[in-house]
């Protein structure tokens, strides 16, 4: 299953992950496996590969014929792509999707193989040992697409409210894979209503944008938590002849996100987020976590009262974001970096590997009317000059690609943060009572005061985007001591109290929904090398502070 709905219904598309695949170890690798492997899998799932960081390849033959386009949706540290033992695409980063284009592949058997490395090294700036399991594999789904010389490969669309209607402008891409110019026209539908028709012109081996004006859309209704209504979108290529020869659909809602003084407002509404951060990941399957299970993990979400989940930290599985389209769920998504020094940040590669995961993950994702923010480096060096450099053109990159969704980013520098005048929302991660001993009310109004009165973030919306402590599932004592059940559950009220009784803060994210595992090689006296911050354990077992957060958020 590569998303919730249909995406196309011209183009001819095949999914070729949902089967098994040849997959070995290379050699040199410290361990010889050769077995047939599930895909999407995470290989540190399977009995003979716990703990390997190393090459392996996946392999198996596709049928096809003419120009065929590879999608992957996800693969784990870095993928290097073959079709007849011709490399054909490389791609570094496991959260975020690319694609290549094949040209005029013979008819027959073509034999496809992927060489995935999850090994850490210099020449990896942002697949780190860290507070996570970094994992190896085909982590998402893989589709094959077989197309004419002409093919629509994007579209984007803003929602605009105006004279008290709602109003869509649309962006396409059309490629051009023939030498010769392509001559024809781009239709757009909302559902069945025709909306607009816009002629495209691209020269041979290139390509062509069309944009529509604000198209009026009658009788439609807002995207919003309490009714998420969503639209299919569809852009229809035809040529010169009037042939329709290639497609796209995605989903839309129609909202917008604005910033009004110290409040975020969707829809005119000022949002209080309620929320947890959540890491993609499962203790059978990894990070290549099954649709069914995220539909779990969001219902359980749903059922403390939460109203968001941050996309700790990195961006997420499609499906995941469609499930929260169709749930009501806020989304805040951010780049892929977490707890990265000046001197991670010095390496030569972080900038272009930010970069790139910036661009590929608001190109896949704008549509989500779920998304109402994009966030960046997760408690990285947002206190000295370097690191607000790259603050700075990372936040730059993103107005460019997108300006109709603040940005953020959470910050753990405590009163030496030199950043907020560069974001819209100001969000700090904040642990009183686990890592520190002040009574959250009292860290709260030091720090809060210090932004308002110290900061050129003064007057802005202010987040609280980790908050939280560590309990073993099962550990309870009447002695209340830390690692209980009874202390995290006393901590998190005295926490989420202090947060939510205070007006001018926006909201909050509890660190974090389910305990997750983290890379043996980082530990930093983690218990059973998890992170063990989670309100469920990592099997979905409720600890007893459950409880008290349903309360609190005003659960089910």
């Amino acid at each position: 299953m590569v998303r919730s709905f249909a995406t196309h219904k011209i183009r001819n598309c095949e999914e070729i992950s949902s089967s098994l695949w040849d997959f070995v170890t290379l050699p040199g690798q410290g361990t010889g496996v050769s077995r047939k492997a599930m895909v999407p899998e995470c290989w540190e799932c399977s009995p003979d590969m716990r703990g390997y960081r190393g090459r392996a390849q996946y392999q198996r033959d596709i049928r096809c014929f003419g120009n065929v386009r590879l999608e992957f949706k996800g693969v784990s540290h870095t993928a290097e792509v073959y079709l007849d033992d011709r490399l054909v695409a490389s791609h570094y980063n496991a959260y975020t999707p690319f694609s290549v284009d094949l040209r005029d592949i013979g008819e027959g058997e073509h034999r496809l193989k992927v060489v995935v490395d999850n090994s850490f090294g210099e020449a990896s700036a942002l697949h780190v040992p860290n507070d996570y399991q970094t994992y190896g594999g085909i982590t998402r789904p893989v589709v094959l697409e077989r197309q004419g010389d002409a093919y629509l490969s994007g579209m984007h669309a803003d929602s605009i409210f105006k004279d008290g209607q709602w109003h869509l402008k649309i962006r396409a891409q059309a490629e051009n894979l023939s030498g010769t110019a392509f001559t024809g026209k781009v239709t757009f539908f909302l559902g069945e209503r025709e909306l607009a028709s816009v002629p495209v012109r691209a020269e041979g081996n290139g390509g062509a944008s069309v944009e529509t004006g604000e198209l009026p859309c009658e009788e439609v209704t807002a995207w919003c938590p309490e009714n998420p209504a969503l639209y299919p979108l569809t852009a229809v290529l035809t040529d010169a002849h009037e042939w329709e020869i290639d497609d796209l659909i995605d989903r839309i809602g129609f909202r917008r996100v604005e910033i009004v003084g110290k409040g975020i407002y969707l829809n005119g509404n000022r949002v209080r987020i309620k929320g947890f951060c959540r890491h993609e990941d499962h203790p059978q399957f990894g990070c290549a976590i099954p649709y069914g299970a995220m539909y779990q993990d969001l219902m359980l979400m749903k059922e403390a009262g939460a109203n968001s989940v941050r996309t700790s930290h990195y961006p997420n599985d499609e499906r995941f974001l469609d499930l929260c389209d169709e749930l009501g769920i806020l989304v805040w998504e951010e780049n892929h970096a977490r707890g990265l020094s000046e001197e991670n940040m010095r390496n030569p590669n972080f900038e272009r590997q930010c970069e790139d995961c910036i661009r590929e993950m608001i190109t896949a994702h704008y549509n989500h009317p779920s998304i109402y923010i994009w966030g960046i480096l997760n408690e990285c060096a947002s206190h000295t000059e370097y690191g607000r450099e790259c603050y700075r053109r990372q936040y730059e990159l993103i107005g460019q690609l997108d300006s109709t969704r603040p940005r953020s980013s959470a910050s753990c520098q405590f009163k030496t943060d030199i950043c907020f005048d560069l974001p819209e929302v100001v969000s700090y991660n904040i642990y009183p009572l686990w890592y520190h001993d002040t009574p959250p009310g009292e860290y709260l109004d030091d720090l809060y005061g210090w932004v308002q009165e110290e900061t050129e973030g003064a007057g802005k919306p202010f987040l609280i985007t980790e908050i939280g402590a560590g309990a073993i599932y099962g550990y309870r004592t009447p002695d209340m001591v830390k690692w209980s059940e009874e202390y995290q559950e006393k901590a998190l009220e005295e926490q989420l109290t202090a947060v939510l009784s205070r007006e001018d803060i926006s909201g909050v994210y509890i660190w974090q929904f389910c305990d997750c595992r983290v890379c043996d090689s980082w530990f930093s006296g983690r218990p059973r090398t998890m992170n063990n911050k989670g309100i469920w354990d990592e099997y979905r077992r409720p600890k007893l502070s459950f409880r008290t957060v349903k309360r609190i958020f005003g659960g089910l």
